[in-house]
């Protein structure tokens, strides 16, 4: 399967196969597209005392951050996520018209990290976000608003539930993915 890569090292977008090498893809109606993406994801936690919105949503790093992505009153921060990764896109022939082809969302990969840089996990298709210690929660997207920079991908209201082990990320309850940079479809068509 052959992929189109935006890659950290390598922003030209050099076209890849599945194995790595610089060989011409073999398909290119199955190519993937990897759009580089930047994220902050503020994680909360429910709690017994009420929080006021805007004030969680202040302490997330976001400028300025609309009112339909913020947490519940019964919610308050339990840690800011850095993320780093790729948004992941597959050419796909239309549904309206079947001789045409575009980028059709697959999944996010990312790697996320604590306030020091120091890796703390992982983001992958569900969305699932992954502790080190192998907490995992599944997001389910609530909200979502449109990045104020260009070419970002949309910032999003999630909500949590845990799946697996006890953790880091066991009693997650909200994600809010903001202050986006990258990530959206390659703005190049696809065929």
């Amino acid at each position: 399967m052959g992929r189109l890569s935006a890659s950290w090292n390598a922003l030209l977008g050099s076209r890849l196969n599945a194995d790595g090498s610089g060989k011409p893809a073999m398909n290119p109606k199955q190519s993937i597209g990897k759009a580089v993406a930047l994220a902050a994801l503020a994680l909360a936690v429910s709690s017994a005392h009420a929080v006021e919105p805007t004030a969680l949503s202040a302490q997330s790093g976001a400028t300025v951050l609309p009112d339909k992505i913020a947490t519940g009153a019964n919610e308050s921060l339990a840690m800011i996520v850095p993320a780093k990764g790729v948004q992941i896109y597959e050419c796909r022939a239309r549904k309206d018209k079947a001789a045409e082809y575009e980028w059709a969302f697959v999944a996010p990969q990312a790697d996320l990290f604590d306030a020091n840089g120091n890796a703390i996990g992982r983001h992958y298709a569900g969305p699932h976000w992954q502790a080190i210690d192998g907490s995992t929660i599944l997001g389910t997207v609530k909200e979502r608003a449109d990045a104020p920079k260009a070419g970002a991908i949309p910032w999003l209201l999630l909500a949590a539930r845990p799946i697996g082990a006890e953790g880091a990320f066991g009693k997650i309850t909200s994600i809010q993915r903001v202050n986006t940079v990258g990530g959206l479809a390659p703005a190049a068509g696809c065929s």
